[in-house]
């Protein structure tokens, strides 16, 4: 009886992991995700770049159908989703889901007439750090 017992006792204890083994486990898996995150969020940053200049190129494109429609740009981009009153050929909405915000939650910025393009409009978003800087994502430059 004593040796059956023994038995049992020795395969409790044979079985499930040492501390030392889930320690280990814990260690890479730790090692792991420090060496994905860095990278996963590099092209999170280049994935709002991309949805910031589709949104540019959107909105240039909703604008230039307002401008064939009324013979010139909007006076604001609320405009493209609501009749501003003076627009006599108004055929909108320009933009199905209303002016959308960048992709860190800031209005896009548009200027009519445009500084960089003076016989159109200026768009831009001011990019990840929401001040103007070097980031700033615009329709004047690719």
């Amino acid at each position: 009886m004593k040796t059956r017992n023994n038995r049992r006792s020795r395969a409790r204890r044979r079985s499930g992991f040492t501390l030392i083994e889930i320690l280990l486990v814990v260690v890479i898996i730790g090692i792991l995700v420090g060496v994905a995150l860095p990278r996963l969020g590099g092209r999170k940053r280049q994935a709002e770049i991309a949805a910031a200049r589709a949104d540019i190129a959107n909105i240039s494109t909703a604008l230039s159908l307002y401008e064939l429609d009324n013979g010139s740009y909007p006076p604001s981009l609320q405009a493209l989703v609501s009749n501003p009153g003076g627009a006599q050929n108004w055929n909108g909405p320009y933009l199905q889901k209303g002016v959308p915000k960048d992709p860190w939650g800031n209005d896009y910025i548009y200027t009519y007439p445009g500084v960089q393009n003076p016989h159109g409009f200026d768009l831009k978003s001011l990019g990840p750090d929401g001040v103007e800087s070097d980031d700033d994502i615009t329709n004047w430059q690719k």
